[in-house]
C-alpha cells in the first residue's frame, strides 16, 4: 500500500500501537506526519526515531479534551494544509485492575473508560473531516479491540469498544462516499499495561484469541495493527 503524497495524523503516537502505525505509514511513502501523545517524552521519542527530512509536526496532547484536541487539529492542518489519514489510537482502561466484575465497576469508571475511548476518537474526526470531504479523499481508521463482542471482567472497557466500533460504522455511512471509515480490533498486543498482566492470566488471554504461547513470556510479539 502507498501512501506517496499523503499526510497522516496519529493518535496515542508515543503508544507501542501508535508506532506501529506510524512505521507502516513510513514504510509506504507517507509524505508528512502530524503526531500527538499524552506524555511528552514518548512522544519526542517517536519523532527522534523517525527518519530525516520527512515533514513532522508533533504536539502534546491530552485528545480527550475537546481544546487540547482542537489545538493538535490547527497545528496539523496550519502546519502540512491538510490531513489525508486518520487513525485514532488512543484508547484503554483507566483502573488500578484490569479486571473487575461488572456489578462492581464504579460509576465514575464507566465515564472514565468511556471518555477515554470515544471521546479522542470524535473530536479528531470532527477536527479532520471536513477538510477531507472538501478535498472528496480521506481515510479514518479507529481502534477497537477483539474484546468488543464482550469479555468478562472488563464490562467496562468492552462496552467501549463496542461503541468505537459502532461510532466508526455510523461514521462510514455519514461521510461516504469519499471519507472511508474503517474500524481495527486488534488482539492482545505487548503494551506496558500487558508486560504487566500474571503469566496465567495472559496465557488464557492468548489460549482464547488461538495464538501460539510466546517464546519469552515477558516480551510478547508486536503485531502491527494495519496491513
Amino acid at each position: 500500500m502507498s501512501f506517496a503524497k499523503r499526510i497522516a495524523a496519529v493518535s496515542g503516537a508515543g503508544g507501542p500501537m501508535g508506532r506501529a502505525v506510524i512505521d507502516r505509514l513510513v514504510a509506504g511513502g507517507i509524505a508528512g506526519l502530524a503526531l500527538t501523545d499524552i506524555s511528552a517524552r514518548r512522544l519526542e521519542e517517536t519523532r527522534k526515531a523517525l527518519p530525516p527530512g520527512l515533514p513532522v509536526t508533533t504536539l502534546r496532547a491530552d485528545v480527550t479534551v475537546g481544546d487540547e484536541a482542537g489545538a493538535f487539529g490547527r497545528a496539523a492542518l496550519q502546519a502540512h494544509g491538510g490531513v489525508d489519514i486518520l487513525v485514532n489510537v488512543v484508547g484503554g482502561i483507566r483502573s488500578n485492575s484490569l479486571y473487575t466484575p461488572a456489578l462492581e465497576i464504579p460509576a465514575d469508571q464507566w465515564r472514565s473508560t468511556f471518555d477515554l475511548n470515544i471521546l479522542g476518537t470524535m473530536f479528531l474526526t470532527r477536527a479532520f473531516a471536513p477538510g477531507m470531504i472538501e478535498r472528496r479523499w480521506g481515510r479514518v481508521v479507529n481502534f477497537a479491540s477483539i474484546v468488543f463482542g464482550g469479555e468478562p471482567g472488563q464490562a467496562d472497557y468492552a462496552a467501549a469498544k463496542a461503541a468505537v466500533a459502532s461510532l466508526s460504522r455510523t461514521l462510514a455511512q455519514e461521510l461516504a462516499p469519499h471519507v472511508t471509515v474503517n474500524c481495527v480490533a486488534p488482539g492482545l498486543t505487548r503494551t506496558s499495561v500487558t508486560e504487566n498482566m500474571p503469566d496465567a492470566e495472559r496465557d488464557r488471554v492468548i489460549g482464547a484469541t488461538g495464538t501460539a504461547a510466546w517464546p519469552n513470556r515477558r516480551k510478547p510479539p508486536m503485531r502491527s495493527p494495519i496491513s
